[in-house]
Parts: structure tokens; C-alpha cells; sequence
């Protein structure tokens, strides 16, 4: 794969993927009533909306930004934790597959994103894989 479509691969997918989080954390922060009967279905209490949603907004920051690296890792790991959590957490209160298959679709998106960005630093690391 040449480091052009590395490159373009990897800006599309993190925009979306940042552009999704965004909505979902400002759903959570604004309590959307959506999120508010998915947290009671689950039997989690309404204000984790609000601290999700503010984690989700600050992991948005963190990976559209490529200076710090450490703190864009564990934007991706904050990420995969809450859709991880989400599937286990459905599948523990006997939600059945309509309900399972978004988060794993989410976690397979963050999972492909993550890939991209760490072949992106590769080619910014390294010049000479820039041409290939």
C-alpha cells in the first residue's frame, strides 16, 4: 500500500471515527433521551452519561492530534474499554444480536483506525518508506 493512500486511509477513517464519538459524547453530555433508556435498560446511573460523554469529547481532541502520542494511545484504548464494555454489558442483560452487533461494528472501525494511524507514524517516522 503506497504511503499516499496510507495516509488519506487513515484521515478519513479518523474523522469519521471522530465525528461519531463527537455526537455520541454530546448526546451523553446533553443527556439525550436515547442514552438515558439504554443506561436504565442496562442498570447504569444516568450521570455516567455525562462522564462518558466528557471522556468521549476529550478522546475526539485527542486523536485528531498527532503531537502527543501517548495521550492519543489511550484515547483508542479509552475507546475500545467503552465499546468492549458496551457489548459485555448487553450481552449480560440478554440483549440479543440486533443489539450486540453495533458496538462490535464500532470496535472493528476503532480497531482498523488504530491500524492506519500506527502505519501513518511509520511513514512520518521514517522518510524512506515515504515514495514506497
Amino acid at each position: 500500500m503506497s504511503a499516499k493512500t496510507i495516509k488519506i486511509t487513515y484521515w478519513i477513517l479518523t474523522v469519521l471515527l471522530a465525528l461519531s464519538m463527537a455526537g455520541d459524547g454530546y448526546g451523553g453530555v446533553t443527556k439525550q433521551q436515547a442514552g438515558v433508556d439504554v443506561l436504565q435498560h442496562l442498570g447504569y446511573p444516568v450521570y455516567f452519561m455525562v462522564i462518558v460523554g466528557v471522556a468521549k469529547l476529550l478522546g475526539v481532541i485527542a486523536i485528531l492530534q498527532n503531537k502527543f502520542k501517548a495521550i492519543k494511545e489511550w484515547a483508542y484504548a479509552g475507546f475500545a474499554f467503552n465499546f468492549l464494555g458496551a457489548i459485555a454489558s448487553r450481552a449480560f442483560v440478554g440483549d440479543g444480536p440486533a443489539d450486540l452487533i453495533p458496538p462490535i461494528v464500532i470496535v472493528v472501525f476503532l480497531f482498523a483506525t488504530y491500524y492506519f494511524w500506527k502505519k501513518f507514524n511509520q511513514i512520518e517516522v521514517n522518510p524512506k518508506t515515504k515514495n514506497q
